[in-house]
């Protein structure tokens, strides 16, 4: 058994009484199937000694109650292996979306979307096909070939040795073609994820495309990937189109033959002509399970292509997890202070450190600020402190614990982060501010309509101390419109402060603003951040900004340059001591002037 196979194994375990009820179903199938052409036999067998309407009716009637019997053993068979198929689906799919969820920032810089997409979706599904049609097809063919060719050696041994002639041929074509089909159904999922790809970024930057009238290109670059990808395709239906044929041509040479042998033998009064008629129905039999076995050879060698595409991401061990979380960690009190010894950092597969030597301290309560040229290593820094980049060891800690001993969701849970570009959900302002908090109560009734109340006079008061209020007040439909995906209907500085809120709703001991405020013009800012200082007196604040008017009332400012602190102290301190902040505040209080003029 493949490595492979052996991890789905744990998910077939928890249907298997599933599978064990309907395979009994598939033992019925196939036994009444069977039985059914030992009772033409006997019935042709009879009706050529002499023919009643007794008799025919009696024939009639057990032919009949064979074919319900069948078919109700059918639809159960059908019905519960294929269901639990789907409950294997469903559990994979869930697995495949946590593990997602997991991986780290890294990951996606690697990673296409729509290449995940596909893995998520079109590969599943025929892991699916190979969990449960493969399954129960194989099983009934298997039983059904086996009892036929058993039933058939009764009948006439010498038929059954003739019959059986090409199947060593058909053994033959099962095995090559089912190879080439492996390899060509990986090259083909490989591309549906090339093309799910370029759908995917095409949609995304539509507004870019159109910008720059790039709607030609792309449609010609998806016009290309989809050419390929109906390519690939053609080559695998060529291969079935030989496959296909070659077993039928195969079966058919055998019924030929058994025709012609068969037909001598009942002049010769060798066998009966019942006999004869349930041998040639036991062969019709045997075609089905060959031509299903191809079948299944196909579904199987689609599934195993694509359960390895799945696993190669199942497989990833995040590069960050609680494995180091100590007890020290678990009840640690998180209070906002901030300590970063000596580090230095430097991405996977780079040779350049981002940051180098970098020693800071910042009290709880307080706010800190860092500004520095583009690359200067300020965003890697405070994606640090979430651990959205793992640190190394004893650099960086919170509450005088090293961050890598905190369980991630209790230091996640501590810091309310707003990136530089602010990711919104598809849904109403509303429910994307109250993202991080809790979204429902349990139950319903009074309890449920305080806790909506409540709910709803945070995601008010979160919007004011973002003057995101203002602006909802002018929508129709106020906190309940509808932002459209990644919030396309709103403005830049409307998708920041709609982002700000919903870190203060969470209410964090941290909260850190990766030049979030770069969007709004600077009268909003001076209001956003004299209402943020009311609301996190007793929280730490982290500021990372170009603008030396967002910075200036920080308690402490540090400078970066090429992964090193070059200064640090208030705005005053800074300005005096005439370096590299000074510079840049003469720079932008001589383009605030030239603007003014």
């Amino acid at each position: 058994m493949s490595p492979a196979v052996r991890r789905l194994l744990p998910y077939v375990r928890r249907y298997r009484r599933e599978f064990t009820i309907g395979l009994i179903c598939v033992l019925a199938t196939s036994a009444v199937q069977l039985l059914a052409p030992w009772v033409l036999k006997y019935a042709i067998d009879d009706l050529h000694a002499g023919v009643t309407r007794q008799k025919l009716a009696f024939y009639s009637l057990l032919i009949l109650g064979i074919a319900i019997v069948r078919g109700t053993f059918l639809f159960l068979m059908r019905r519960i292996l294929i269901g639990a198929s789907r409950g294997i689906e469903y559990d994979i799919r869930n697995d495949f979306f946590a593990k997602l969820e997991r991986l780290p920032l890294g990951f996606y810089q690697t990673r296409r979307t729509g290449d995940l997409m596909s893995r998520a979706t079109n590969d599943l599904n025929a892991v699916r096909m190979m969990i449960g049609p493969a399954v129960m097809y194989t099983s009934n063919t298997v039983l059904v070939f086996v009892v036929a060719i058993v039933l058939m050696l009764t009948i006439d041994a010498r038929l059954t040795l003739i019959a059986l002639v090409p199947l060593p041929f058909v053994s033959l074509s099962v095995r090559y073609f089912g190879r080439a089909i492996h390899r060509r159904f990986e090259a083909i999922q490989a591309q549906l994820s090339e093309v799910s790809a370029v759908v995917q970024e095409a949609l995304s930057g539509v507004r870019v495309v159109r910008a720059y009238t790039q709607e030609t290109h792309e449609l010609e670059r998806f016009r290309r990937a989809n050419q390929e990808y109906v390519d690939r395709n053609r080559i695998l239906i060529r291969l079935q189109g030989m496959f296909y044929p070659s077993m039928t041509l195969f079966l058919g040479l055998g019924s030929l033959l058994v025709l012609w042998l068969g037909s001598r033998d009942v002049i010769h009064g060798r066998i009966t002509l019942g006999e004869v008629v349930a041998f040639n129905a036991y062969l019709v039999m045997l075609s089905w399970p060959m031509i299903a076995f191809g079948w299944v050879t196909n579904i199987l060698q689609r599934g195993l292509a694509s359960w390895g595409r799945m696993l190669e991401v199942l497989d990833q061990e995040p590069a960050i997890s609680d494995a180091t979380a100590t007890d020290a960690g678990r009840h640690a009190a998180l209070d906002g202070a901030i300590e970063i010894r000596n580090l230095s950092f430097g991405y996977p597969g780079t040779d350049r450190p981002v940051l180098r030597g970098v020693s800071l301290r910042i009290e709880p309560g307080r706010t800190a600020a860092f500004v520095g040229a583009t690359g200067s290593g300020k965003s890697t820094l405070i994606n640090l402190l979430p651990r959205l980049h793992e640190p190394p060891p004893a650099t960086v800690f919170i509450g005088g614990v090293d961050v890598r001993e905190i369980p991630l969701e209790r230091l996640r849970a501590a810091i309310g982060f707003v990136p530089q570009e602010p990711f919104l959900f598809s849904d109403t302002i509303a429910e994307n501010v109250a993202f991080g908090a809790a979204a429902t109560a349990p139950g319903g009734g009074p309890a449920k309509a305080a806790h909506d109340e409540e709910r709803d006079a945070a995601i008010y008061a979160a919007a004011a101390v973002a003057r995101l209020d203002k602006d909802v007040d002018e929508f129709p439909l106020r906190y309940q419109t509808v932002v459209g995906e990644r919030g396309i209907t709103l403005s830049g500085g409307q998708k920041q402060r709609t982002a700000l809120a919903r870190a203060v709703m969470v209410d964090p001991r941290i909260l850190i603003l990766d030049d979030a405020l770069s969007a709004v013009d600077t009268y909003t800012e001076e209001e956003i951040l004299s209402r943020l200082r009311g609301v996190m007196r007793q929280r730490t604040s982290i500021i990372v900004s170009h603008r030396v008017s967002t910075v200036r009332d920080a308690d402490q400012i540090f400078v970066l340059e090429n992964g090193r602190i070059a200064e640090r102290g208030r705005h005053a301190e800074l300005v005096a001591h005439g370096g590299l902040y000074a510079a840049l505040y003469r720079k932008q209080l001589l383009e605030e002037e030239l603007q003014a003029s």
